[in-house]
């Protein structure tokens, strides 16, 4: 594979001489102006700029920053003489420059410079491949688990319309409350899916697939419907956060729930806006309406279990975003379709 080099410099008699130096091992490219470069590399995948510091209207510095977003692979040399050293420093500090060329230049030494620059470029090209298909294989597992939570979440709305509307909810709840609290876009994804999921252990379809799943585990089927959802969702590698989150949402603050007895900072932060979302939600909306409490009732029953059954920092965050909750509650599962309302799975 024949590279592309770009000699930029105003002085003919410089271009021709390095010309000659590097036409037998490139294609050389050259241009008499940082304008006319610009032209060339919207034109050409050049793997090697060198071009002088000193040139009107644009200097090499210039060119090289004007280009580093146009051709980010691109490995660039500097031309410079003895009186551009405050320039230089700037290029290096800028990251601008891969190698500098005092001038005059010896031939071998600038052969040798290029050819490393040459593969510099190669390794930029393969590293910025592996990049890409790096991209490309976490989006799709990105809606790999997307799918699988719309599927799931879809069962339960099929199964049971009012677990279905819980669970939207719930995910409005914790979403206000994880946001408040500045958790990261991952814990945060990873939340929404055991919003969605906390419940899917209530299912009788559910229960016999885990068991098909348990027989074949050679486990013991948990009667506890939350530890059932867990472990059915355990079984999906990238929803184990997630199932995490569900087997233990039933923890107290103060240590006295289950199954482990975890207590205050011991219960991740992700499981402790859990509980809070879902117990105020039963509240509210209970499937029995005449129980429903109004929102002020239901907070001052979470604020009477801060530091029993709830977080009291997660209790008066929530306080503080209740006028936004009003404005957020669904009140059914149809008023948006479903798949729209599971969308922040990273």
């Amino acid at each position: 594979m024949t590279f592309k080099l770009l000699i930029v410099d105003d002085e003919t008699a410089n271009i021709r001489l390095l010309e000659r130096l590097f036409r037998e091992d490139y294609f050389c490219l050259t241009a008499s102006s940082g304008e006319e470069a610009m032209t060339v590399l919207d034109q050409h995948e050049v793997a090697v700029v060198i071009t002088d510091q000193r040139m009107p209207k644009m200097t090499g510095i210039e060119l090289l920053k004007e280009s580093a977003e146009r051709r980010p692979h691109m490995v660039r040399i500097l031309l410079t003489g003895y009186t551009d050293l405050e320039a230089l420093v700037e290029a290096v500090n800028c990251g601008l420059v891969y190698m500098y060329v005092s001038k005059p230049w010896k031939n071998d030494d600038l052969k040798l410079r290029v050819s490393r620059a040459v593969e510099h470029y190669e390794n930029n090209k393969r590293h910025h491949s592996l990049a890409a298909t790096n991209e490309r294989l976490k989006a799709r597992i990105r809606e790999m688990r997307l799918g699988l939570v719309r599927a799931l979440a879809g069962a339960l709305q099929l199964r049971d319309p009012y677990l279905c509307s819980h669970a939207v909810r719930v995910n409005r709840y914790a979403g206000l409350l994880a946001e408040r609290l500045g958790l990261s876009e991952e814990l945060l994804s990873d939340m929404t899916a055991a919003s969605f999921l906390h419940d899917l252990g209530t299912l009788g379809v559910v229960g016999e697939i885990y068991s098909r799943f348990a027989m074949t585990e050679k486990v013991v089927v948990p009667e506890n419907h939350t530890a059932r959802a867990a472990k059915l969702i355990s079984c999906i590698d990238e929803l184990k956060d997630a199932s995490d989150m569900i087997r233990y949402h039933y923890e107290n603050f103060d240590g006295s729930g289950g199954p482990l007895g975890l207590a205050g900072d011991q219960i991740p932060l992700t499981v402790r806006i859990l509980r809070v979302a879902k117990d105020f939600d039963l509240l509210t909306k209970p499937r029995d309406e005449e129980q429903a409490l109004s929102y002020e009732s239901a907070l001052e029953i979470l604020r009477q279990g801060a530091g029993k059954e709830f977080d009291p920092l997660v209790i008066q965050t929530f306080t503080d975003v209740v006028p936004v909750v009003k404005g957020a509650i669904l009140t059914g599962p149809g008023e948006v379709p479903l798949h729209s309302q599971v969308t922040r799975i990273q």
